[in-house]
Order: C-alpha cells, then sequence, then structure tokens
C-alpha cells in the first residue's frame, strides 16, 4: 500500500498538493480531531491548508472532522476495529508497507491496566522508508573479520534520528553478505553471511504485515513480529539459532536480561536505545550492568545532518574511535 492511499479525502487530495520535493520529505503526518493538520518533514513541522501549501500559521491550516476522522479509522482498520483489539491496547496500528499508526483517545482500564482504546481522535502515521546502504560507512566497524563475527553493538540516539533505518539495513547487508570495498586495507575482505533473527515488537524494523516482512531485511533472516522483546529473544535463540539479533529499542530490566543471556550464549547482539550520548545512556538505570560489565564492544551514536546520518563509534570502553558520515567521509 502507498501511505497516500490510505487517506480520506480531503486530506489525500491536500497531501497530492505539497511541493513533491516536500513530500518526499514526510516522517509523520499527525491528525487530530477538531485541530490543524500537521506534518513532520526533514524533521521540520508545518501546518498544512487546504491547498496543501505549508504553513506556520495553524489558523490557516485545514481543520479535520469527525466524518474524516472515523473514516480513516475504518480505512486503517480495514472496517473491522474489533479484529484489531491488541493493536488498540498498545496504542498503533501497523499497516503494509510498515508504516505505523498511533492512536491517542479515551482508555478503557480493566484491573489498573489499559484494556483497549475508544474515542480515538489522534493519529499519528509514520511513514516507513527502506535506505538501503545507509550503513555502508558504519558496518566495517562493527565486524571482527578474524573471526567472522559481527561485534555486539549499541546503538544510540534520540528519536527519530533513524535508528531503525540503519538496523533495518546492517540486516541486510549482513544477512546477505557482500565485499568491503571502502579503501581500508585493514578491513576490506568478504562480509560474513550470517543468520540474522529480529526481534520486531512494534513492526518498524521488518514492517511485517500478516507475518512476512515488507523490506528486504535479507535473505538469512528471520523475523519474529509483534512479540515483546524479552520473550522474542528468547525465543529466537531456542528455535531458530541466529548468529547475529538484532533489536529495537531496549530499556526495560527484563530487556536487559534477555540481552546478557544472549551474550553469555554466543550470539552478537546489535540493539539500539533512546539517549542524546554516552553520559546520558550510561544513567539508564537498566542498562547500567551491561555497561559496566563492558557486554557491548561498540556503540554507535547516530546523528541526522543536512547531508545524511553521521555516526560516532566508541569501543566497548566508551573510547572514541572515528566519526563517520553516510557517504564514508570522516569528521574531525
Amino acid at each position: 500500500m502507498k501511505w497516500r492511499d490510505l487517506f480520506p479525502e480531503p486530506i489525500r487530495t491536500i497531501l497530492g498538493r505539497m511541493p513533491p520535493a516536500l513530500l518526499e520529505q514526510v516522517e509523520e503526518i499527525r491528525i487530530r480531531e477538531g485541530r490543524p493538520l500537521e506534518i513532520n518533514a526533514g524533521s521540520n513541522y508545518h501546518f498544512l491548508t487546504p491547498e496543501g501549501i505549508p504553513t506556520g500559521k495553524p489558523e490557516e491550516a485545514y481543520v479535520p472532522l469527525k466524518e474524516v476522522t472515523h473514516r480513516l479509522l475504518d480505512l486503517i482498520s480495514n472496517h473491522s476495529l474489533y479484529t484489531l483489539e491488541e493493536e488498540l491496547r498498545k496504542g498503533f496500528i501497523t499497516i503494509p508497507g510498515g508504516h505505523r499508526i498511533g492512536l491517542a483517545g479515551r482508555t478503557v482500564l480493566s484491573g489498573g491496566r489499559v484494556e483497549y482504546l475508544r474515542d480515538i481522535n489522534g493519529f499519528n502515521v509514520r511513514v516507513a522508508r527502506e535506505v538501503q546502504g545507509v550503513a555502508d560507512s558504519v558496518l566495517p566497524y562493527l565486524l571482527d573479520m578474524r573471526n567472522g563475527q559481527v561485534m555486539h553493538t549499541l546503538i544510540l540516539s534520540p528519536p527519530q534520528q533513524g535508528k531503525t533505518t540503519l538496523l533495518r539495513d546492517l540486516a541486510r547487508q549482513i544477512s546477505n553478505g557482500s565485499k568491503l570495498t571502502n579503501g581500508d586495507e585493514l578491513r576490506q575482505g568478504i562480509r560474513p553471511r550470517l543468520k540474522v533473527g529480529i526481534v520486531d515488537e512494534r513492526s518498524e524494523i521488518a514492517g511485517s504485515y500478516k507475518g512476512v516482512p515488507s523490506f528486504d531485511v535479507g535473505p538469512r533472516t528471520d523475523v519474529m513480529d509483534g512479540c515483546p522483546k524479552a520473550e522474542g529473544m528468547m525465543m529466537m535463540l531456542r528455535s531458530m539459532s541466529p548468529d547475529v539479533l538484532i533489536v529495537d529499542e531496549i530499556g526495560r530490566p527484563e530487556d536487559a536480561e534477555a540481552v546478557m543471556e544472549a551474550l553469555h550464549a554466543g550470539v552478537s547482539v546489535i540493539a539500539t536505545a533512546h539517549a542524546r550520548d554516552l553520559s546520558e545512556l550510561s544513567a539508564r538505570p537498566a542498562l547500567k550492568t551491561l555497561i559496566a560489565e563492558q557486554m557491548f564492544q561498540r556503540y554507535v551514536q547516530l546523528q541526522r545532518t543536512s547531508r545524511g546520518m553521521s555516526f560516532r563509534l566508541s569501543d566497548g570502553k566508551m573510547r572514541g574511535l572515528q566519526q563517520t558520515g553516510a557517504g564514508g567521509e570522516a569528521f574531525a
């Protein structure tokens, strides 16, 4: 499904009227009943007028009313909202193409826990895009060529800097294997072709729909979709014997325990976590043990720039290695 096709009129037409260059950069579309239509494009937020013109003035923007938000909910649930009970409990729906739609409304509680959402009136459509090659400049620093293994790696950044996009391409390249041609004689050779297991709790990495990945995550990759991270990691270890385990946004104590179990089982782990820098990462209680015991061999601080992604690499003792750009160039 093309992401614009999921919207009802007139939102679909408004998006189609946007300047093409801006439309290509859209990352989020925020639809709030009775409030201005907003987009996030290139990490910049704009309201949209009925003519599709970006504006900073909310009073000029198109305002979706209840009829439109109800039609949107009907479309994204494929006219069967009752079949999405689990998704409504989590607060998001994943649709074909790997696009994720966050939901806001009134919660219904049972025993003090969220049972489901009702009176849904807010939608955050996150557009998923595949960027093959984004991991080219960072992957050579994550490989142990002597042993044919991937180093245990933690990728960190604030939200919406591209962690999931990077994970997706790392999975594809590690699973495929290919020749290294980055000009670094110490790192030239053949990338190992390894079995990859992705634990995709929110269906974002592989973008699976009905269990089938929407993105190219490699020919030797298995995906555990919609499963809590800690439980999914243990299921992968028991059932699929991966060489490399990939998981997004660890941060709970049970996540750290599962990562530790995988490392002790001889499986390489590539994970992500929310943090602005290494000092903020070190302050996260659930990850302190992993960091203190130097369980990770590489840390990758990710940042989006006007030229693409840049990566600041550190070893397991958090000593800086190098900072590289998306095209492989190094920065001081």
